[in-house]
């Protein structure tokens, strides 16, 4: 008989964590990161006084400049808080590696 990997099952073995419950928590830290840049992304846009008005492109690069380092940092925030600082530092320094690979390309 075959067992087919869940999605849980995929997590840990992508993520190299022992369990279910610890996938869960990581999704947790995930979404509440999510959801409060967008809370901080707002407030940084009505502090400089952007609105729609701004064209794509303005608004994209802000949105790289502010947005970017706004959700790492919450990212290692939550993560601290939610118990699981480590990961999340090991997900960071991978995630800023392949941006220093990218440039350097």
């Amino acid at each position: 008989m075959v067992m087919k990997n869940t999605f849980i099952e995929n997590l840990k073995n992508r993520w190299n964590v022992k369990s279910a419950f610890q996938v869960l928590v990581i999704l947790i830290v995930f979404s509440c990161t999510g959801f409060s840049v967008l809370f901080v992304e707002d407030q940084f846009y009505k502090l400089l006084d952007i609105t729609g008005d701004y064209g794509f492109w303005i608004r994209a690069l802000l949105f790289i400049i502010i947005t970017l380092p706004i959700y790492n940092v919450l990212l290692l925030i939550y993560g601290f808080v939610f118990g699981q600082f480590r990961f999340f530092w090991n997900f960071e320094k991978k995630f800023f590696g392949r941006m220093i690979n990218i440039f350097r390309k």
